[in-house]
């Protein structure tokens, strides 16, 4: 049975998208936190045990200064970490009802790249307030994946505001309506003394959500350096294991070329203004650069749910590529 589990696992993670993807991490580190808990009450008599603190406080964001040098991995590790059921679940919940609507329109490829700029926007807020507004949390740890999640709830949101999503009890309610909800509970937050550090990280993300949306509509991708710095990582681990495999085998070594290379810099543009046609052109008149765009002008002015059903295939088939 577990190994079957397994096996769907590992499918679902190659074959799936980035969303699928960020949801089995979360949930995979979520069972470790707590297997690791699990054991060290067992071992300590169910006393609680000083080790699990030190065990957490290793991979969360601290908010001292010494704690985030020694430990620079925290700023990264962090999004991913959750302690609580229901801190997992609303998260993973949230992220892949709104992932889903960021791959849809703007392609899977930015998913990681917005969800880990986004988190890193709200590890840098909760660490500058944790330093120079809240004195009481001066020491703390802060983790889980609200603050990346708030980004993409709220790029969604802008990015089509009119769209609606049915909730329980409440029936179709349209994105701007719940991001607002959102952002209202976190503002509330603030002025409390439970996790305040925690809502202005979600704020944080929360505001990268807007900038990456904002800047993208002006053609500036910020997912982009990102996804290049990732790509840089995956070759030279990919580089490595061919040169291991090189040794074994004895034989002549073949250096990898990305047939691709080159490439990023139209797909980086892909969503930009092209300032250089003034002339209005007809949908059979534009490339497929111009026509994304104009499909992506027409959903800030009006909504996503004025386009066409032309339209939408068109755009759902662009993000694909």
């Amino acid at each position: 049975m577990f190994r079957s589990i397994w096996e769907d696992i590992k499918r679902e993670f190659s074959y799936g998208n980035m969303v699928t993807r960020l949801v089995i991490i979360n949930v995979m580190v979520f069972i470790l936190v707590n297997l690791v808990w699990v054991a060290l009450q067992i071992a300590n008599g169910y006393k609680t045990s000083s080790f699990y603190s030190d065990f957490l406080s290793f991979f969360a964001m601290s908010s001292y200064w010494l704690d985030v040098l020694i430990h620079p991995w925290s700023i990264i590790t962090s999004m991913f970490l959750h302690e609580g059921f229901f801190h997992i679940l609303f998260n993973m919940l949230m992220l892949y009802w709104f992932g889903r609507i960021i791959g849809d329109l703007l392609g899977d490829h930015r998913i990681l790249p917005l969800y880990l700029l986004a988190g890193l926007a709200g590890n840098v807020v909760y660490f500058i307030t944790a330093n120079l507004l809240l004195p009481y949390a001066q020491g703390s740890i802060a983790y889980g994946a609200s603050g990346a999640v708030m980004g993409i709830v709220i790029a969604a949101a802008v990015l089509a505001p009119e769209m609606e999503m049915r909730l329980l009890l409440l029936g179709n309610v349209k994105l701007k309506y719940i991001a607002a909800g959102l952002l209202l509970i976190d503002i509330i937050g603030i002025g409390g003394m439970n996790n305040t550090g925690g809502h202005f990280a979600h704020l944080g993300g929360a505001a990268f959500g807007w900038f990456f949306i904002r800047r993208l509509q002006e053609g500036d991708d910020l997912s982009a350096p990102v996804n290049n710095f990732l790509h840089k990582i995956r070759e030279f681990f990919r580089g490595l294991g061919q040169d291991r495999g090189q040794k074994k085998g004895k034989g002549p070594r073949v250096a990898y070329r990305n047939p691709k290379k080159g490439q990023t810099s139209g797909e980086s543009r892909r969503f930009g203004r092209r300032k250089s046609d003034n002339a209005p052109k007809s949908g059979s008149e534009m490339s497929h650069e111009e026509r994304v765009n104009a499909i992506l002008e027409k959903i800030k002015e009006s909504g996503y749910e004025n386009l066409t059903e032309e339209e939408k295939k068109f755009l759902f088939n662009a993000s694909k590529k």
